[in-house]
């Protein structure tokens, strides 16, 4: 049976009541399938077990920030969380409007009232989500990213599993990177707030007719961290002469504005470290190859 065809008995095991005329199935997502259902659901499975806890703690954030932010943002109608396993376990919510904001889309409208607006629904949705008082989750540690921590231990995966295949330069220029950023004692503070962790062009959407902004998408990597890695996001997806323009505009930008510089140059790295994991070639090669 094709993932198409199980996913979909599995919503009806669930859902007996859902009427599915036609699937239409994405499997290019990192960590999850998606599948357009009746072209007005989404529904999203966890391609790995490391990825179940995330869709649950995923699915308790969206339900706490849904009224703290003015975009949409999925709202999980469909869960299935009792049997933790891979392929029964999804997350479903009614499609929303719009397409991938695409670096190129947004180049066609440099300098203009677009941009401008588009600029300020992100930096506004961002203030939004980064101010969002979430403070039982703070509470539980299992929530809270020590992003020190992390950034250490995303360096000794990097050293153990990638540096085999970086060229010495390249090698030496990453180990310089993460030392200055791991000895910086100001980044051993770093106040946590609610992140969406993957802030990246192909989630957040927009239309083209209206020129703006439509939703929030694929809140998976979200959680309690830096809101530096949220903007680190814009500073990948759209370019430095964006990016400045909405750092003006977040409230105390300047002072994180070195930390989004280092999250971006850990992305390629960590794209390529996920092929290594899970066996996918693909990530692999287009992280690794400007390391090579």
């Amino acid at each position: 049976m094709n993932p198409s065809s199980s996913y979909t008995r599995r919503i009806q095991e669930v859902y007996p009541h859902l009427h599915i005329q036609d699937v239409e199935m994405n499997s290019m997502g990192q960590n999850n399938d998606v599948l357009i259902v009746n072209q007005t659901l989404v529904f999203r499975f966890p391609k790995y077990a490391e990825s179940l806890q995330a869709m649950i703690r995923e699915t308790q954030l969206l339900n706490r920030i849904k009224s703290k932010v003015t975009l949409p943002i999925p709202n999980p109608m469909y869960v299935s969380f009792d049997d933790l396993q891979v392929g029964k376990m999804f997350m479903g919510y009614p499609l929303i409007e719009g397409q991938p904001l695409w670096s190129e889309d947004l180049l066609l409208h440099r300098n203009s009232d677009i941009e401008d607006r588009v600029a300020e629904q992100m930096v506004e949705f961002l203030v939004q989500l980064h101010t969002a008082e979430i403070n039982e989750w703070i509470a539980d540690d299992r929530n809270v990213a020590n992003v020190h921590e992390e950034m250490s231990g995303l360096y000794t995966q990097i050293q153990d599993q990638l540096f085999r295949f970086i060229r010495p330069d390249a090698q030496e220029d990453i180990s310089s990177n993460f030392t200055r950023f791991l000895n910086n004692p100001a980044n051993r503070d770093i106040r946590p707030t609610c992140i969406h962790g993957d802030f990246g062009t192909s989630n957040i959407l927009w239309s083209p007719e209206k020129g703006r902004m439509t939703g929030i998408i694929d809140f998976g990597g979200s959680g309690i961290g830096d809101p530096a890695y949220d903007l680190a996001g814009i500073l990948a997806g759209y370019g430095q002469e964006f990016f400045e323009k909405c750092i003006a505009m977040y409230p105390n930008g300047d002072p994180i504005a070195e930390r989004v510089h280092f999250y971006r140059s850990t992305f390629a790295l960590q794209e390529a470290l996920h092929g290594v994991i899970h066996q996918d070639a693909e990530a692999f090669e287009a992280g690794i190859r400007d390391f090579r």
